[in-house]
């Protein structure tokens, strides 16, 4: 017997952010709460599966190496020394088929890319959270499109397998719009975003599907996401539970309100 694990979307923060000089401590905060979620879990997870903003195909798409896949340092212009972070969590190919199997099943496309290594919104939070890099891992891609119905639905399907230990998340930032991070004028709009974002994830499963499904009337929703594969992978982790989600993380970074949130 295994415990049912929850389902998370939390942020993966600036590039390789935790890895570098942090004079100010601007990603103090949010470290700490990465590091906070192995002790908040029933227990160790039999494996991860992790949805990634920083991935898009035509359908979901799966790792799916039997060793550990690598890493796509998919982040441009920072210190040398964060282009040789490791991170050497194995690969779980049964995983990736089990996941495929279960989309394919519910009648949505699926495939598996055995080549592809793990990218940033993967191995940086996941390198502070699970620093040991012990559990397998699986990443799975967003779909083209963005469609947060279809996002959701993925979840609902893959929800099955928190009952058989896998921990599931969703790795983006609830605020991004790059061009918006260190002016003061964003803080208001993204509090008011944040505030409707924690009050949809407080919602039952149906219920908050439908409303996440209409993200883009939140206000200054587009503010926020002026693209918004980075809000997909809450659909994901949203769909995955029926159960009221919560807030177990929040503050503001750059200017902007960042949140992370549990699906039990």
């Amino acid at each position: 017997m295994v415990a049912k694990q929850p389902s998370l979307y939390i942020p993966h923060g600036g590039g390789p952010c935790f890895f570098m000089e942090d004079r100010y401590g601007v990603w103090t905060r949010m470290a700490e709460y990465l590091r906070s979620i192995p002790a908040s879990l029933p227990e160790p997870p039999r494996a991860i599966l992790v949805v990634s903003a920083h991935w898009e195909e035509e359908a979901f798409t799966f790792t799916g190496g039997e060793e550990h896949p690598g890493l796509l340092f998919d982040y441009y212009g920072f210190p040398p020394e964060t282009y040789e972070l490791t991170w050497p969590a194995p690969g779980a190919p049964w995983l990736a088929e089990r996941g495929i199997a279960l989309l394919r099943e519910a009648g949505l496309s699926a495939g598996i890319d055995r080549e592809r290594g793990f990218d940033h919104g993967v191995f940086v939070p996941l390198k502070v959270a699970f620093p040991d890099a012990e559990i397998p891992c699986v990443q799975m891609s967003l779909a083209m499109g963005l469609d947060p119905i279809l996002h959701a639905e993925a979840g609902r399907v893959l929800g099955a397998l928190r009952d058989e230990g896998v921990l599931v998340i969703g790795s983006g930032m609830s605020f991004h719009n790059m061009r918006a991070y260190g002016d003061e004028r964003a803080l208001n709009p993204s509090l008011e975003f944040d505030t409707w974002l924690e009050q949809a994830a407080a919602l039952p499963g149906e219920e908050r599907e439908d409303t996440l499904a209409r993200w883009a009337e939140a206000p200054h929703a587009r503010f926020c996401h002026p693209r918004e594969e980075h809000l997909m992978p809450l659909m994901v982790a949203a769909g995955a539970s029926e159960a009221p989600g919560m807030r177990d993380y929040g503050e503001v970074v750059l200017g902007g309100a960042v949140s992370g949130f549990r699906f039990p």
